[in-house]
C-alpha cells in the first residue's frame, strides 16, 4: 500500500461511520505502526516509539489526525492563515471524536466528570488541569497551545520519547463543559523537589539541547524544540534523579526560528503485510 492509498483507507474508515470492520482495519494500522512495520515518517525512530508507549488510543487518534492534517501543514501560508488552521483542528477533533465515541472512550463533559471521580483539581497549567490518582496524575489538555490536536498529540509522543520516566498514556477524548476539545492522559506521579535553572541548563546541555532564550526557559536541538522548563515542570526526586513532568516540546521546523530543520510531514511507508 503506497502513502496516498493509506490515508484514503483511513479516510473512509471515518466517512462509513467507524462500523466494526473500519474499527478493526484502523486497529490493525495502529499496531502495525507499533510494531514498526507502518514508519510513519513524521517521527524519527524514537519518536515514533514514544508515540506507540502513549497507547493504543495515542497511535489512532494520531492516524485520525494525520489524516486530515495533510503533508502541507507546516508551510508559511497554512500557519499565518488562522482561520484555515482552525478548520483543519476541527476536521481532526471530528475524526477522533467519532472513533473515541464508537469505541467507548469519549467523555462528554470531562472537567465536571473528572471531578467527581478524583475530586477538585491540584493544579492547572496554561493547557491542562492535573488530579490526583493515587500513584498516577490525571490530565486534561487542552488545544490552546496547538489549535490542531496533530501537534498536541505530537507533543504526547515527543514527551514520551525523551522523557519516557513520566511518560503520558492517552486515555480517552472529550469536551469540556465550554465544549472545548480535550486529551485525557496519565502520567506517573513523581514526588521531589524543584530544580532550579542552573541545573536545568546542564540537564539540558547534558542531553543535547542548547539554551535559547531564557526568559521563557526554551532550549532546542536542530530537531527538537522544548520550553517552560522551570522548575515547576522539572523535579528533582529523593534519590537525585532528574525527571521533566511538563514540558511545551515540539518538532523543531524552520517556522520556529530556534535553528530546526525539520519538516512536518504526515508520509507513511508501508512495510505490512
Amino acid at each position: 500500500m503506497n502513502n496516498a492509498d493509506f490515508w484514503a483507507s483511513v479516510r473512509a474508515i471515518a466517512a462509513e461511520g467507524f462500523t466494526p470492520e473500519g474499527l478493526h482495519k484502523l486497529d490493525r494500522y495502529a499496531e502495525l505502526l507499533i510494531n514498526g512495520r507502518i514508519v510513519y515518517q513524521r517521527f524519527s525512530p524514537l519518536e515514533q516509539y514514544g508515540c506507540a508507549a502513549g497507547g493504543l488510543a495515542n497511535v489512532i487518534a494520531s492516524l485520525l489526525a494525520g489524516a486530515e492534517a495533510g503533508t502541507d501543514c507546516s508551510t508559511e501560508a497554512a500557519r499565518s492563515d488562522f482561520e484555515s488552521e482552525c478548520q483543519r483542528g476541527a476536521q481532526q477533533e471530528a475524526l477522533i471524536e467519532g472513533w473515541a465515541k464508537a469505541v467507548g472512550c469519549w467523555t462528554d463533559v470531562v472537567d465536571t466528570t473528572l471531578q467527581s471521580q478524583l475530586g477538585d483539581e491540584i493544579a492547572e497549567g496554561g493547557e491542562a488541569k492535573v488530579y490526583d490518582h493515587g500513584t498516577t496524575l490525571v490530565k486534561s489538555i487542552g488545544l490552546d497551545y496547538f489549535i490542531q490536536p496533530i501537534f498536541a498529540l505530537d507533543r504526547i509522543a515527543l514527551h514520551n520519547a525523551y522523557f519516557p520516566e513520566t511518560r503520558l498514556t492517552v486515555l480517552g477524548f472529550g469536551r469540556d463543559s465550554f465544549g472545548d476539545f480535550k486529551i485525557i492522559a496519565e502520567q506517573p506521579f513523581i514526588a521531589g523537589e524543584p530544580v532550579g535553572d542552573d541545573e536545568i541548563a546542564d540537564f539540558m546541555y547534558s542531553m543535547g539541547f542548547e539554551l535559547r532564550n531564557p526568559r521563557n526557559w526554551t532550549y532546542a536541538t536542530p530537531n527538537i524544540y522544548l520550553s517552560d522548563m522551570h522548575d515547576e515542570n522539572v523535579i528533582r526526586s529523593a534519590h537525585g534523579v532528574i525527571f521533566v513532568v511538563d514540558c511545551d516540546i515540539r518538532i523543531n521546523t524552520p517556522e520556529l526560528h530556534q535553528g530546526g530543520i525539520r519538516r512536518l510531514t504526515t508520509d507513511i511507508v508501508w512495510n505490512g503485510e
